[in-house]
């Protein structure tokens, strides 16, 4: 039914503002204000498909209850559109798997569900309708590789993303199967620390609970490594944890053994690495009085954008344009601040400078809708006329 609900999508998500940029080599000129966007920016294809089903699927089944497991991307304009749509979220208080039966319709987000949901949901007898990102089945493959032939998958992520847990439980498919999620290059050293010289299996096991196979024990389960990754990390720390890997089981068995302990595919989100590539090109290129990274404080791509482009200039990164309070006052999400705190907002005065010509760059994660990009360009053509 996408020819069916495609006006409707238009209208809930798209911008003439954002096309015209485009149209201009993906810039935007008002008064004193100049905005370069990324060329590379917003929903993603995984993204659009996701909410395309999820409109779909609330037309073909007029007559009958359909839920979402939980919020199908991280975007709280975009699940709140699904639930104005009539879409209820099973995360939602009062809401409940329990009453679930074969009349019901229950869509999987775009992260995909571990394999105990899938089984749970299956035996409940609903009509299932599968929005998972193919990218992330591509992952799913790999760890489960892994897993067939003996391999732990070492996996890149946060540990409570549904997306980390839904990867991490495809391991488990396999009586054999093993994994553990790392954070970042800190974690990823401690671990590769563990492979080549061992250490208090304790001390482990504590530092990483949560974070492991049901009983992992690192004497034995780190003898054999594949990686992979939250397709939404940064590219380049995956890549790096890759490697800090790689040189741990070359120290610990010898360059001619490294075949048999380690593996690695290539598992970045090809939407992802494109975003991040696209703000680096534009920040080398441009000079800019700040950057503004558009898209949910939840969302794990928009805050590595952001963290990108922290490295290059002063960097905010805001949810939606009502954080833009003021030409005076920006609310923002602290860049880098733990996932923990994804609901924490700074306060910034004087963010836009007051007088003479404003230049801003602009990008947006891949769970951002267009019209809210727009809606951010608009308002800072507000501000700079004043």
């Amino acid at each position: 039914m996408k020819e069916a609900v495609a006006a409707e999508l238009a209208r809930e998500y798209d911008s003439a503002i954002v096309d015209a940029v485009r149209e201009n080599d993906f810039r935007h000129e008002s008064g004193r204000l100049t905005v370069h966007l990324a060329r590379e920016f917003g929903f993603c294809y995984g993204v659009d498909r996701a909410v395309d089903y999820a409109y779909q699927a609330r037309r073909r089944f007029p007559g009958r209850n359909v839920f979402l497991t939980g919020e199908i991307i991280h975007n709280p304009h975009v699940n709140d559109r699904l639930r104005g749509a009539g879409i209820r979220f099973l995360s939602d208080p009062g809401e409940t798997r329990d009453s679930l039966g074969p009349d019901d319709v229950v869509i999987l987000p775009a992260f995909g569900v571990t394999v105990g949901e899938m089984t749970r949901l299956s035996d409940r007898g609903s009509t299932l309708v599968d929005t998972t990102c193919g990218s992330v089945l591509n992952v799913w493959k790999n760890v489960i590789r892994y897993a067939r032939d003996g391999f732990t998958s070492v996996i890149h992520g946060k540990v409570k993303h549904e997306e980390t847990r839904a990867t991490a439980s495809q391991a488990l498919k396999f009586p054999e199967g093993r994994y553990i999620v790392v954070l970042d290059c800190q974690e990823a050293a401690a671990v590769c620390d563990y492979v080549r010289h061992g250490g208090d299996r304790g001390a482990f096991l504590a530092r990483f609970a949560g974070a492991v196979s049901p009983g992992f024990d690192p004497d034995r389960d780190l003898d054999r490594v594949g990686c992979a990754n939250q397709t939404t990390m940064l590219m380049s720390e995956s890549l790096e944890i890759g490697e800090l890997f790689r040189d741990a089981m070359r120290e610990r068995y010898g360059e001619e053994a490294l075949d048999l302990h380690f593996r690695a595919f290539d598992t970045i989100c090809s939407a992802t690495q494109e975003r991040q590539d696209a703000v680096i090109d534009l920040l080398a290129e441009t000079r800019v009085d700040l950057m503004l990274v558009v898209g949910g404080y939840n969302s794990s791509n928009t805050c590595n954008l952001a963290r990108i482009c922290a490295e290059r200039a002063p960097t905010y990164h805001i949810a939606d344009p009502t954080c833009l309070v003021s030409a005076g006052e920006v609310r923002h999400r602290p860049v880098g601040a733990p996932s923990t705190t994804s609901g924490k907002e700074d306060v910034t005065r004087g963010w836009l400078p007051a007088t003479g010509p404003v230049v801003v760059g602009l990008t947006a994660g891949a769970s951002t809708p267009n019209n809210i990009v727009g809606q951010v360009v608009k308002t800072l053509e507000e501000f700079c006329r004043e």
